[in-house]
């Protein structure tokens, strides 16, 4: 996908990628989705007769998925893709002190030693790519 984005020949962007995309997903993940719940359709109608804002929580959550591909697309365009997985990590360190602060989710010694060494991991990427600038 970087390679694409890339190539100046072919005109792609992220929009552009996005665009040819999302069609595709839709094909893959429908068809999925209807046989794996085959009751998801009545489910949501059910919801959106009780919940008037289901719509607007519907729109909102494409929203908010589109504009996160379309972030990662970007991060990778102008980083790497390996600054996007890096980021990926802090994320996944950052959410788990965040669930043992707010729900105090237990964590065994072996979590909090992984937890360690993703953190001084993206500590040291960060470094080596501050010093190599």
């Amino acid at each position: 996908m970087f390679l694409i984005l890339q190539l100046n020949r072919e005109k792609l962007n992220s929009m552009n990628l996005l665009l040819y995309m999302s069609p595709i997903a839709i094909l893959v993940l429908l068809p999925a989705a209807l046989i794996m719940e085959p009751n998801v359709v009545d489910v949501t109608l059910t919801l959106t007769k009780d919940h008037k804002s289901m719509w607007l929580l519907l729109f909102l959550n494409s929203t908010t998925a589109y504009a996160a591909n379309l972030t990662n697309f970007l991060v990778t365009k102008h980083t790497s893709a390996l600054t996007l997985q890096v980021l990926g990590n802090a994320k996944g360190a950052v959410a788990v002190v965040i669930s043992i602060l707010l729900f105090r989710n237990p964590v065994t010694i072996v979590g909090m030693g992984g937890y360690t060494i993703t953190v001084m991991g993206v500590a040291a990427y960060g470094e080596t790519k501050r010093r190599f600038r």
